[in-house]
């Protein structure tokens, strides 16, 4: 199908959408803290020199944890502990992420941060909302580039990683064929995020993990809401995460001269 026909469905992706919307489950982000220090009590001994890794994770409502019970089963503080793990060295860890943000929500609240947080690792977990909204893919490079350069300037971010958008055409709570028309424009907006990544030395594609099968999504790998990733999603997602960065970071960042406790400030 082509453009043609998506606007000759339009009438009734509206009304799918208004749909969607209204008798969605309402998932809350998931509770719990949003800093702190994975891998304090490594021997510092036996790791001269390793100061703590700052990392700054910023998204939306997967980034916020939507569709787990606690912070401890998301994304942040297991991808901090397992990264943690892998480089032998603590990793200072904050989250900052709200349920609807798009990549210039991001961008508006880092720029809001007051005192800006420190770090010099970024991780971006962005764009379902961007694609629900169908945004066009050039307004969407260009606040990617204003949020990178804008970590850069005011936290002294060295590397950005940018998480892959999920695969919105296997989402269950979506009907068809807005289900179609959502993964076509998601597939569009990561496809702009790819290059966006390679015109930067910096940053950096996170694929995600394969979803198991070729159909519906399985137990456990979505929430409840038929939407937001479940728990051995967000686990796999993390470790693939951690993998990926560490594989990148084991020649060692610039080390931090901050206390571990007050990391990120």
């Amino acid at each position: 199908m082509s453009w043609l026909a998506t606007a000759a469905l339009a009438p009734l992706l509206w009304w799918q959408g208004r749909r969607v919307r209204r008798v969605a489950m309402r998932l809350p982000e998931a509770p719990g803290e949003r800093e702190g220090v994975a891998g304090a009590g490594m021997d510092r001994a036996a790791t001269p020199g390793r100061a703590p890794l700052r990392l700054l994770v910023v998204g939306d409502s997967s980034a916020a944890g939507v569709g787990v019970d606690h912070q401890a089963e998301a994304l942040a503080a297991p991808l901090a502990d397992a990264l943690a793990r892998r480089l032998h060295r603590p990793v200072c860890w904050r989250l900052q992420a709200r349920s609807g943000h798009r990549a210039h929500d991001l961008l508006a609240a880092l720029r809001a941060s007051s005192p800006a947080p420190a770090a010099e690792v970024m991780l971006v977990v962005v764009g379902v909302n961007d694609a629900s909204a169908m945004a066009r893919t050039r307004a969407w490079r260009r606040a990617l580039e204003s949020l990178d350069a804008t970590a850069r300037a005011r936290c002294g971010v060295h590397h950005v990683w940018h998480s892959a958008l999920p695969p919105m055409g296997r989402f269950p709570l979506l009907p068809e064929p807005l289900r179609w028309v959502m993964g076509r424009h998601a597939a569009r907006l990561d496809a702009a995020l790819q290059a966006h990544v390679r015109s930067h030395p910096a940053r950096h594609y996170a694929a995600l993990p394969a979803l198991p099968g070729a159909g519906a999504v399985p137990a456990g790998w979505v929430a409840a809401d038929g939407f937001h990733p479940g728990p051995l999603a967000y686990r796999a997602w993390a470790l693939s995460l951690a993998e990926a960065m560490a594989a990148e970071l084991g020649a060692g960042l610039p080390a931090s001269d901050a206390a571990a406790p007050h990391c990120m400030q």
